[in-house]
């Protein structure tokens, strides 16, 4: 089974150009073009402006926050493959995690800042012990996919 969340990190890379341009084109309609008359609701163009790029900066920053990752999984062929990066405004680095199907011997899912935040831990075996790699932040992910990603490992975790 392959999958990823491209057209979930898309849409939000969409939502947020989106909102660059609407708050751009308030800036300029406001301050270059002088369309806007104020006092608007009883607020100034200041409070206005303070408040539109407050709320702009929240939402750029979301994903970040949130820990938002592309993530490819793939369990086709000998190898459990899971590729991700970060999703926010800067990407972060490339990274790919390959576990050999009778190498890998578990995850570990943890949840935090109330379900939010989702991140999976994978385990590889070893002749020395057991390889612990870095969380993979799985916060953008839908429920459904998720559970099929869940379940995929679940088919070759090691029952002792």
């Amino acid at each position: 089974m392959t999958f990823d969340n491209s057209k979930t990190i898309i849409s939000i890379r969409i939502k947020l150009f989106a909102a660059t341009v609407a708050l751009l084109t308030y800036i300029v309609l406001t301050y270059i073009a002088r369309m806007i008359h104020y006092p608007l609701l009883g607020m100034s163009d200041t409070t206005w402006t303070l408040l539109l790029v407050g709320l702009y900066l929240i939402y750029a920053f979301l994903p970040m926050i949130l820990n938002y990752q592309y993530i490819y999984f793939s369990d086709d062929g000998e190898n459990i493959v899971l590729r991700y990066f970060t999703a926010g405004i800067a990407g972060g680095r490339k990274n790919s995690i390959e576990i050999n199907k009778t190498a890998f011997s578990g995850y570990k899912a943890e949840s935090r800042f109330f379900g939010m935040i989702q991140s999976l831990t994978l385990f590889q075996k070893f002749q020395e012990g057991t390889a612990k790699y870095p969380p993979v932040y799985i916060s953008a992910l839908s429920k459904e996919e998720r559970s099929k990603l869940f379940r995929a490992l679940n088919r070759y975790t090691v029952r002792e």
